[in-house]
C-alpha cells in the first residue's frame, strides 16, 4: 500500500490535518504527554518553527489528498554541542494503522536527515507504545536507556524509552567544520 502513498514534504496548509491526527493521540492515547490538543494555529507555528530551524516535516497521503500521517524531525537539544543529532517523531491516522505508513514515514524522515548531514536520530517513546518500539527497531534502532514512571497520563504511571541510531557516517569520522 505504501507504494500508493507516497511520503512528500509537508506544508502549512497541512496543519488542520496533522492537529486533527495529534489531537486524538492526545485526547486517548498516551503515546504524547500532552493533555490538551493544540489549535490548528498552534499546530502551524510548531511546524513553521521545524521547518524555519531546517529541519524536515513529512506526510502520507491518500489517493483523495487526505493526510494519514506526519513524521518530522528537531532539534535534539537547543545547546550548539547536540547540533548533529535529532529528535524524530512519528504519527499515523488511527484508521490508517497497519498499512505500513509508520516505515515509509520514518524511512522517508531518516533519508531527509542523512541529507542534512545529521549524525544521530532519537527516539522518545512512551512504554505502552510497544508497536512504536518495534516500528523504530526495524528501523535500526537501538534501545540506550529507560526513564522509569515519569510521565503520568490517564490515571497510569508511564516509562520512557529512548532508542538511537547512527545516520550516515555516524561517529565514525568527525563532520565537516562549519564556517
Amino acid at each position: 500500500m505504501t507504494d500508493a502513498l507516497p511520503v512528500n514534504p509537508a506544508s502549512l496548509d497541512d496543519a488542520s490535518a496533522i492537529a486533527a491526527i495529534y489531537g486524538h493521540y492526545v485526547e486517548q492515547g498516551t503515546a504524547t504527554f500532552e493533555t490538551e490538543p493544540p489549535s490548528v494555529e498552534e499546530m502551524a507555528g510548531r511546524m513553521r518553527k521545524t521547518l524555519d530551524g531546517g529541519y524536515p516535516w513529512l506526510v502520507s497521503r491518500d489517493g483523495a489528498g487526505e493526510v494519514l500521517g506526519y513524521a518530522y524531525a528537531s532539534r535534539f537539544h537547543p545547546r550548539d554541542g547536540y547540533r548533529y543529532a535529532c529528535e524524530v517523531s512519528i504519527y499515523v491516522r488511527q484508521d490508517s494503522h497497519g498499512k505500513g505508513l509508520g516505515t515509509a514515514l520514518l524511512n522517508a524522515l531518516l533519508e531527509h536527515c542523512e541529507a542534512l548531514g545529521l549524525r544521530q536520530a532519537i527516539a522518545v517513546i512512551a512504554g505502552t507504545e510497544p508497536a512504536s518500539v518495534v516500528l523504530h527497531a526495524r528501523a535500526g534502532f537501538r534501545p540506550c536507556g529507560t526513564l522509569e514512571k515519569v510521565g503520568r497520563k490517564h490515571g497510569q504511571w508511564i516509562d520512557v524509552f529512548f532508542m538511537q541510531r547512527s545516520l550516515g557516517e555516524g561517529d565514525d569520522t568527525a563532520p565537516p567544520e562549519e564556517p
